[in-house]
C-alpha cells in the first residue's frame, strides 16, 4: 500500500496507471470497496486501519484491474491467528464469487488446505503431490507428504503378505514398504481410538489436551513409542495421565515405510 494515498485511492492506483476514465474508476471502487467491507473506510490512510484491514484493501487493490491470474505470496504471515482467519475465510469467499485462477503461496498447512481447489507439496524444489485437499490428506503419494501436511504417527510394526499387525490386529498395507519385516506404519491421529482398559493393556495416557469439541491424547505403548489420537471429548473423560489404555486403529488401510 502506499501510505500517504487513502483507501479508495490506493484501490484506484492501478485503474489510474492504466488511464480508466474517471466515472469507470470511481463505480470500479465503489465495488471493490462493497467486496471487501471497507465502504466507511473509503477516506481513511493505511495508518488509521488496523492489520486485517490494510490487508482487504491490498486485496482490492489487486482485483481492481480485474487480472486474469492473482498471485498471493504469504498475504497472512504477518497477521494474529484471529484476523488471519478471519481475512482467510474473505479470501475464499471473494476467489469463488469473482471466480480468478489464484496461485496462494503459504508455509501454513492450515491455510493452504483451507483456501484452495487443489494444493501442492513441494519439497527441495520438486513437486511431490498436486491434489484436492482431502486427497492429499487421506492419499499422500509419498512418505514426505504424509509426514508433512498434518500430523502423522509413525508406529513400528510388523508386515507379512501385505498385511501390517498393529497393536495385534492386522490391517492391510496401502503401501508396502517390504514384503515382509519391521516397517513404519503411518497413521492419522484420529485413526487412533483409545479406550480404557486396566485388565489388557498395550499403552499407557501420558497426556490429555482438551480443546473443545475434541480432545488430543498422548499416549506411550510398552516399546516406548509416543502415539497420538484425536477423539471426541466427550468419549475421553476417563482418560487421564496414567490410565491403562488399549490402543486400536480404526483404519482398514494404512500407508506403510521403511523401517
Amino acid at each position: 500500500m502506499i501510505l500517504n494515498l487513502s483507501v479508495s485511492e490506493n484501490i484506484e492506483y492501478g485503474l489510474r496507471a492504466r488511464k480508466i476514465g474517471s466515472a469507470q474508476r470511481a463505480k470500479r471502487v465503489a465495488q471493490m470497496l462493497e467486496l471487501v467491507a471497507l465502504e466507511s473506510k473509503a477516506s481513511a490512510f493505511p495508518h488509521q486501519l488496523s492489520g486485517g484491514q490494510q490487508q482487504r484493501v491490498a486485496l482490492a487493490r489487486a482485483l481492481a484491474i480485474e487480472p486474469r491470474v492473482l498471485l498471493l505470496d504469504e498475504p497472512l504471515s504477518a497477521l494474529d491467528a484471529q484476523v488471519r482467519g478471519q481475512i482467510r475465510e474473505e479470501i475464499r469467499r471473494i476467489q469463488l464469487e469473482l471466480g480468478i485462477t489464484t496461485l496462494f503461496v503459504t508455509h501454513d498447512q492450515e491455510e493452504a488446505m483451507t483456501i484452495a481447489d487443489r494444493v501442492g507439496v513441494m519439497s527441495h524444489g520438486k513437486l511431490e503431490q498436486i491434489d484436492t485437499p482431502d486427497v492429499l490428506y487421506n492419499h499422500p503419494a509419498t512418505n514426505f507428504v504424509a509426514g508433512f501436511v498434518g500430523t502423522m504417527n509413525r508406529i513400528p510394526a510388523q508386515i507379512a503378505d501385505g498385511m501390517v499387525e498393529i497393536f495385534g490386529s492386522k490391517i492391510t498395507a496401502l503401501k508396502r514398504g517390504n514384503e515382509s519385516g519391521q516397517v513404519i506404519a503411518l497413521i492419522r491421529p484420529e485413526s487412533i481410538s483409545v479406550i480404557a482398559d486396566s485388565a489388557t493393556p498395550n499403552a499407557k495416557v501420558l497426556t490429555r489436551s482438551f480443546m473443545g469439541a475434541s480432545s488430543n491424547i498422548v499416549c506411550q505403548t510398552a516399546d516406548g513409542t509416543i502415539v497420538q489420537s484425536l477423539m471426541t471429548s466427550a468419549s475421553t473423560g476417563d482418560l487421564h495421565p496414567g490410565s491403562s489404555v488399549q490402543l486400536h486403529v480404526l483404519s482398514s488401510e494404512v500407508l506403510v515405510a521403511n523401517a
